[in-house]
């Protein structure tokens, strides 16, 4: 056997016994199903069940003469998310900037933390403790802190927003990238690949649904502790409207705003799932 062929047989992973484990410190099941819609005999049901769950609730608040502060009917709310928007259009902004600049920041963060992890085993195991750590820990509990150290501004929400989303990024990307075959990469070794071509065509097309929806999930944790962080302090976001809305008992404006906060959470649903289907839908 020459050196080339003793070589080969070193770098060949032994399956029987490198096989990774089924559940480890960052293997967190993850999944989004997708909802399509097929056709108009759908879209028309799904509208069909909509005008019958607010029909049959306008028409229950207007039989029994709830008051608006108790809960408001769905014509007042649409009313209010009309009439005030041109005065929540600037908090609207301001959230969506917290919310992008945070999770642009997080979400390279885990993307990079994840690929370096799964190349350095040991690694992994020096910074799993820490990483739990930070995902078990309220990051709306942080805000304050970070307010008082940074000041009443944008940044401490853009800090708490990629600590919230950075982690769940990494959680899943770790996740496909130990899913990978263990086959393909032996195959590639046999041929020479390096570990960049291994990871660039073996191990990042193939853990790819997993990242999309570790940004997916980052992206939903961002909106929420972006609007709770509004909620915390200062006088701008979405979140600060919640509360102002919420102590004055004005219900209809409260809600309109709770509206614009899931239109957030729907729209990167959507977009997610638009790269999902377009970039891993591949594998199915």
């Amino acid at each position: 056997m020459d050196v080339y062929e003793k070589q080969l047989v070193e770098e060949i992973p032994d399956f029987e016994e490198h096989v990774p484990e089924k559940h480890g410190a960052f293997d967190i099941s993850a999944t989004v199903s997708s909802v399509k819609i097929h056709g108009w005999k759908q879209v028309t049901g799904i509208l069909a069940v909509a005008i019958v769950i607010l029909g049959g609730l306008e028409l229950v608040i207007r039989l029994f003469q709830v008051p608006e502060f108790v809960f408001p009917a769905p014509s007042a709310t649409f009313k209010a998310l009309v009439t005030s928007f041109p005065n929540n259009y600037t908090h609207f902004l301001i959230t969506i900037s917290e919310l992008v600049s945070g999770y642009v920041v997080g979400a390279s963060i885990g993307l990079i933390l994840a690929a370096v992890l799964t190349q350095v085993p040991y690694l992994e195991k020096v910074i799993t403790p820490y990483i739990l750590l930070l995902i078990c820990t309220p990051t709306i509990a942080l805000v304050p802190l970070l307010m008082l150290k940074l000041g009443f501004n944008i940044w401490p929400r853009i800090i708490a927003v990629s600590l919230a989303s950075g982690p769940m990024v990494m959680i899943n990307s770790v996740t496909g990238f130990r899913r990978t075959d263990l086959a393909k990469i032996a195959l590639a070794k046999s041929y020479g690949a390096t570990t960049f071509q291994i990871f660039k065509m073996i191990r990042f097309p193939l853990a790819l649904p997993m990242i999309i929806v570790g940004l997916l999930v980052g992206g939903i944790f961002g909106l929420i502790t972006a609007v709770g962080s509004d909620m915390v302090g200062g006088k701008i976001g979405l979140g600060n409207k919640i509360s102002y809305y919420s102590s004055l008992a004005r219900m209809a404006h409260f809600f309109a705003i709770i509206i614009l906060v899931a239109t957030i959470g729907i729209s990167i649903w959507i977009i997610f799932s638009r790269v999902g289907k377009k970039w891993a839908s591949w594998q199915e």
